[in-house]
């Protein structure tokens, strides 16, 4: 038998027994000659593989109860009391708000699941923040614009069409599963954009730049998808 590596599961295997070959007679059932095979009954107990998950994208696993780290830089420490968040480049009025500022604007809660490019996804999470539908409507995009820069206090970047972070579809959030986020987890405040492989929810954001253009980010310089739709499994350029 053979053993292949399961991919983004370190460690665990998967067995691949040889193939048999039924149009061959009885003593020749692997398709090598002269070899013979018993075959075992099949019992009432055997029952095939289990059902996959419907809510798993293709390519992905169920993480269970982790949230893993994952990050390509160190995690900075914020202040609240000097954060801001701006939206800026192709709008009518360039907009930034404080700590206090954007927490005091109408909130919502979102729950659903993430999808990591590392092939885990786990189901269930819960996050609070305010919708970027609403940031932007107080900046109020040209008519020309088409994307959105977002970037983080750490420097990193990432393209977004402007379509995938309105109508309801993206937040920033402060809160995950009814807690402050960590700072490990994008703490004081994270883009999320859960539709969308999660390298798109910028950690630590610090704004928007508005654009009439594609701007490709860090990941995506670097080789991942422009978009990343975990459904259509967007993970590296090409696919």
């Amino acid at each position: 038998m053979t053993s292949i590596a399961l991919r983004g599961r370190p460690g665990a295997t998967h067995v691949i027994s040889p193939v048999i070959d039924f149009s061959a007679g009885p003593g020749n059932r692997t398709g090598r000659p002269g070899a013979e095979v018993d075959m075992p009954p099949v019992t009432r107990g055997f029952v095939g593989r289990r059902t996959r998950d419907k809510r798993l994208p293709p390519g992905q696993y169920d993480v269970g109860g982790q949230w893993p780290v994952l990050t390509a830089e160190r995690a900075p420490h914020l202040d609240t009391s000097r954060w801001t968040f701006t939206i800026e480049g192709l709008v009518e009025r360039e907009t930034q708000w404080t700590w206090d500022e954007i927490r005091a604007l109408p909130d919502e809660r979102w729950d659903g699941d993430i999808h990591c490019v590392t092939t885990w996804t786990k189901f269930g999470m819960r996050f609070d923040g305010v919708s970027v539908d609403t940031l932007l409507d107080s900046a109020r995009p040209r008519p020309e614009a088409t994307h959105v820069v977002a970037h983080s206090h750490s420097g990193y970047t990432t393209n977004l069409p402007l379509a995938d972070v309105t109508g309801g579809k993206a937040w920033v959030v402060w809160n995950a599963e009814g807690s402050p986020l960590t700072r490990e987890h994008g703490g004081p405040a994270r883009l999320l954009v859960p539709h969308l492989y999660f390298w798109k929810s910028v950690k630590w954001v610090a704004g928007l730049r508005v654009a009439d253009h594609d701007e490709p980010g860090f990941w995506e310089r670097n080789g991942y998808h422009d978009r990343g739709d975990p459904w259509s499994e967007q993970r590296f350029q090409g696919d």
